[in-house]
């Protein structure tokens, strides 16, 4: 993973080489990009963990299936909520980059 990294750095490096604020874009695009999929891929795999639990629940006691539904629904909300502040920051990062003075 690491080697992986250095790569795209490198490469970025040399396609985007021609002055500082170049580079800083080439960086804040490939920063932008891995954040929010990082953050989606987080998401997706705490969703999944929520909707599952939410099903074992419901399998073990029925009658609570309304009230872990409800709760479901907020933890996934506050959830999403935490991918939507990355696609905030990595659209900041793309177009009101505060790294270009």
């Amino acid at each position: 993973m690491k080697k992986i990294v250095a790569l795209m750095a490198i490469f970025a490096a040399f396609a985007f080489a021609a002055d500082g604020k170049t580079m800083i874009q080439a960086y804040s695009v490939i920063a932008a990009v891995v954040g929010l999929g990082l953050a989606a891929l987080g998401g997706a795999i705490g969703m999944g963990h929520t909707a599952a639990a939410t099903i074992a629940g419901t399998a073990r006691n029925p009658g609570m299936g309304g009230k872990l539904m409800g709760t479901m629904f907020i933890a996934l909300a506050m959830i999403e909520a935490q991918v939507i502040y990355a696609l905030v920051l990595a659209l900041i990062a793309l177009y009101a980059n505060p790294f270009l003075g």
